[in-house]
């Protein structure tokens, strides 16, 4: 796959190419060293960075939904400027922790999008039980792909749960093709975390995350009516609203109202 080859070679790939990200910060934590590389980059973040609930706006010193999307737009300007990447952006426009909600609707935005785009491939969220916006994020990647045709899917590492009851950071669930790890220079790791202190609202969340590596992958044919891995997922040990049976339930709903038997990478 080009787009793979080049992130791994780590040289410029000159053809339209999106970016699905379920909140502003993961395309930085997943890619973000890597962004430059992309001139002709859309960035399509899913959701605005703000639940309903509040309890993040307040945390952060917002005392509105609104004022903690706009200040987290802000942060992702400044992280995009520190780490030399200028996309054309869209944004689709569900509430934090709500993608899972309106996975159809979604699929259908992203479709045009990217038709409007002209993006011959997508880098998107791997299927992992990390958060589900992120599982929603790849859901909605892979239908919006299937219903143009087929566009090739490369998947930036994230997290999911660990057997300790942690979290697995930057590495794949062992269900595809072996990843390309890249090792950043110095120049990319400075950069990387120059835009990680961007995100000043999400200074604790982004504590763990490190700037020495990025992986990325093939996008595997995900069965979304089976759980990622066995076990606890990791959003199920937080108050985020989801479980993985009622997640899969909505799955379904959206591959039958998009009228796909199932999604294919």
């Amino acid at each position: 796959m080009d787009l793979l080859a080049a992130l791994t070679a780590r040289r410029s790939f000159a053809g339209p190419v999106a970016l699905v990200a379920a909140h502003p910060d993961d395309e930085t934590i997943g890619a973000g060293a890597s962004l430059r590389l992309l001139p002709g980059l859309l960035l399509a973040h899913v959701t605005d960075g703000a639940p309903r609930n509040l309890a993040d706006a307040r945390a952060a010193g917002f005392g509105s939904g609104a004022e903690y999307a706009a200040a987290r737009r802000r942060e992702l300007a400044r992280a995009l400027a520190e780490g030399g990447a200028d996309p054309a952006m869209a944004e689709l426009g569900a509430p934090d922790q709500e993608a899972s909600l309106r996975m159809a609707e979604l699929a259908r935005a992203l479709a045009a999008q990217l038709d409007r785009h002209g993006a011959g491939a997508v880098i998107a969220h791997p299927y992992e039980g990390g958060h589900p916006d992120h599982d929603a994020a790849c859901f909605i990647a892979h239908a919006a792909c299937a219903l143009l045709g087929g566009r090739p899917i490369v998947e930036m590492a994230s997290y999911h749960a660990a057997p300790d009851g942690g979290m697995e950071i930057g590495r794949f669930l062992p269900n595809g093709a072996a990843p390309a790890v890249v090792a950043l220079t110095p120049a990319e790791q400075a950069a990387k975390r120059a835009m990680l202190d961007a995100f000043a609202t999400q200074r604790r969340t982004l504590r763990p995350f490190g700037v020495t590596r990025e992986a990325f992958r093939p996008a595997p044919s995900y069965d979304f009516a089976a759980p990622p891995h066995p076990g606890t997922l990791h959003y199920e040990r937080h108050d985020w609203g989801m479980t993985g049976p009622r997640w899969r339930e909505l799955a379904a709903e959206g591959l039958a109202a998009l009228g796909l038997a199932r999604c294919a990478a």
